[in-house]
């Protein structure tokens, strides 16, 4: 059985820095897609950025130059390093984890089997 549970969110000014943590238990790391999505009030649910055991990283264009998403698979722990935070980038943050061999449409939330609980990120101007 797959668990997925992020922590470090919580609230910064504009410019700040956070970086969430994902634990991921379960999951054999030789085959696997790992990604964080965020979920705005009224808005629907974003994909940020991936990770895949065949090295793939992907981010949204937004995001691309501010966040960094990495993996220790000694650790069991996804984490996504956040800077230069924009109020815009207000949400709740998702991670998301499936057995896939590519993360092909990592962008798509049906992609993903297991889901964590979230974590709420506010960026204050």
């Amino acid at each position: 059985q797959v668990q997925v549970v992020e922590s470090g969110g919580g609230s910064v000014q504009t410019g700040g820095s956070l970086r969430l943590s994902c634990e991921v238990s379960g999951l054999t790391y030789d085959s696997y897609c790992l990604g964080w999505f965020r979920q705005a009030p009224g808005k629907e649910r974003e994909g940020v950025a991936v990770i895949g055991s065949d090295d793939y990283i992907g981010y949204v264009k937004s995001v691309r130059g501010r966040f960094t998403i990495s993996l220790d698979s000694s650790k069991n722990t996804l984490y996504l390093q956040m800077n230069n935070l924009q109020p815009e980038d207000t949400a709740k943050y998702f991670c998301a984890a499936d057995r896939s061999r590519t993360c092909m449409g990592w962008a798509h939330e049906e992609k993903y089997s297991y889901w964590g609980q979230g974590t709420q990120v506010t960026v204050s101007s």
